[in-house]
């Protein structure tokens, strides 16, 4: 694989014209952290730039069945990051969510494997989500509450966009993720494929779905049906970065998060949200 101009890191791009595929991969289970959003957010505006690029297909790079273990979680951390740090992660990563969410390019989520929290969603802001349904324990969710942090606000609003009301709250209050197969039914994805078949599936989609039609009357439809969130979204995001570190540095949540931290030391080196 290729990276983009100007693009250096372990997140690359490959492809053809008018259709790209980018892998995130950042070992042991692209944890992301504010590197991992701000190289997403440098290569969705080198793909955006390419006049011939028209679309995207987001996978993992990894061996392993994971398409990203959502937030490292030693930017919430309070005890191993600080306001600064976490100000600038926030706002990386809800600056990349809100651009790919009304990108010009037609975009699709290749998912294999586990898909929490944070790469839950990364997936809804693409425009179609496959996922793998012959990968064991593979799920897919925005668990925070499990861990004692909220989900964030347009988060919310997007998964409830996808999955409905009573599905989505009930997942979203009680911290559930979802199986490939429930998240299919409540509409949170578009199509289960085998792993073997995935990104074959996942470029049919592209092509045969979006980019066999004229790209203006898609891009124009996206932004009406779009901006109204997307401004809200990217608009509140400073504002909930001073609220996110309060509630981060508050002795409670410490305390929570460093008794997570300490289960999953053992089993993981990083562990994630």
């Amino acid at each position: 694989m290729t990276s983009p101009p100007g693009h250096n890191s372990p997140h690359t791009v490959a492809g053809l014209a008018a259709l790209l595929f980018v892998s995130v991969c950042s070992p042991p289970v692209n944890g992301m952290n504010l590197t991992v959003w701000s190289d997403l957010l440098s290569a969705l505006d080198a793909l955006e730039k390419q006049k011939s690029i028209r679309g995207a297909v987001f996978a993992s790079g990894l061996a392993k069945d994971i398409f990203t273990a959502g937030n490292d979680l030693r930017e919430l951390y309070a005890k191993s990051t600080n306001e600064q740090r976490y100000t600038q992660f926030w706002m990386a990563q809800q600056t990349f969510l809100t651009r790919l969410y009304m990108s010009r390019l037609a975009t699709v989520a290749a998912i294999r494997g586990a898909c929490p929290a944070g790469g839950c969603i990364f997936a809804l802001c693409c425009d179609y989500r496959l996922m793998t349904n012959d990968v064991p324990n593979a799920s897919i969710g925005l668990n925070e509450v499990a861990l004692g942090i909220p989900v964030p606000r347009f988060w919310v609003t997007r998964f409830l966009e996808a999955l409905g009301s009573t599905r989505g709250e009930l997942a979203l209050l009680s911290g559930r993720m979802l199986t490939p197969e429930q998240a299919q039914q409540g509409g949170l994805l578009h199509q289960l494929v085998p792993k073997d078949n995935l990104m074959a599936e996942a470029e049919k989609a592209l092509n045969t779905l979006f980019l066999r039609h004229p790209d203006a009357g898609r891009i124009g439809t996206k932004r009406d049906a779009r901006a109204a969130l997307a401004k809200q979204w990217i608009e509140y995001a400073p504002q909930e970065a001073a609220g996110g570190w309060k509630m981060l540095s508050a002795p409670q949540t410490v305390a929570a998060l460093g008794q997570v931290m300490q289960k999953l030391s053992g089993a993981k080196p990083q562990a994630k949200l």
